[in-house]
């Protein structure tokens, strides 16, 4: 499916790093399961197309690299990843601030990019526009 045109320079992105976790992801963004997302600031500033702000709309795929709907951020802030908090845990989906820790843990190992410290992206988003179809999704 091609987007339309208005999205045509929007960044992309699967949440997650495996087919799985995109439609997961994306199944909890359609369904409003899912508010916020997360990102490393070292990781996300080495590109300055890649970096977020407020009012940036992004491309979400679902695990095969299709485009299942379009987000807006209306909020981005930092934080240390030892001081994500429970609610923010389950803006991102998660049933408590263990599993998001569980997680992103060994997601951001995974990428070579974990500490505890490390800073990151709270993005806080509203989907403006949704691609995919209901099969696509479950």
């Amino acid at each position: 499916m091609g987007l339309p045109d208005i999205y045509a320079n929007c960044a992309i992105f699967g949440l997650g790093d495996n087919p799985d976790m995109a439609d997961s992801g994306l199944r909890d963004v359609i369904n409003g399961k899912q508010i916020a997302t997360s990102g490393s600031f070292d990781l996300l500033n080495k590109d300055p197309d890649e970096k977020p702000y407020k009012g940036k709309i992004e491309i979400v795929l679902n695990g095969k690299g299709q485009p299942g709907c379009a987000i807006q951020f209306w909020k981005v802030d930092t934080v240390k990843f030892c001081d994500v908090d429970a609610q923010f845990a389950k803006d991102e989906a998660c049933e408590t601030l263990e599993e998001w820790g569980a997680i992103h843990e060994g997601y951001y190992k995974r990428k070579g990019n974990f500490s505890p410290t490390m800073k990151l992206y709270r993005l806080y988003f509203k989907v403006v526009e949704v691609f995919a179809t209901e099969k696509e999704v479950v």
